[in-house]
């Protein structure tokens, strides 16, 4: 059994799923918490730290990003659409915490976030920070 963490700002994105989107949220968190990395589908690709992130499409547009700081815990960090518009698109936001951005040239391969059974493993300080960015990134976008 994986322990599954949610961030408080994925938390609060996954708030706002409805219907058929929030059903395809939970049926996710049940099978990442009894399959770890299986459950999800492929690493994250660009420049540190983003190949240690992996990602689910959930359903339609919807995507979610975890973290592995070890084999027995996830934690959830992003909710959210993968879609065109900069402001809303999920991975600005990741790109946005990570502090990097994939260059506009570089292949995106997407290999899958398990191997071997094991996921990419984040360490404990870099969930924290991402963690930490993430809360700051949410007061910064509630602010008028």
């Amino acid at each position: 059994m994986i322990n599954v963490v949610e961030t408080p700002v994925a938390g609060a994105q996954a708030a706002r799923l409805r219907g058929p989107a929030r059903q395809a949220y939970e049926r996710f968190l049940d099978d990442l918490s009894h399959g770890g990395c299986a459950s999800l589908g492929y690493r994250v690709t660009g420049p540190e730290p983003l190949p240690r992130l992996c990602v689910k499409h959930l359903r339609g547009t919807d995507r979610v990003i975890v973290a592995f700081p070890s084999p027995d815990t996830a934690f959830v960090l992003l909710v959210g659409t993968h879609e065109d518009d900069p402001g809303r698109n999920l991975y600005d936001a990741l790109y946005e915490l990570a502090g990097v951005r994939p260059r506009l040239n570089e292949r995106r391969t997407k290999p899958p976030c398990c191997s071997d059974g094991t996921p990419p493993t984040a360490d404990e300080d870099l969930v924290d920070d991402l963690v930490a960015r993430a809360r700051a990134l949410a007061k910064s976008r509630r602010r008028p």
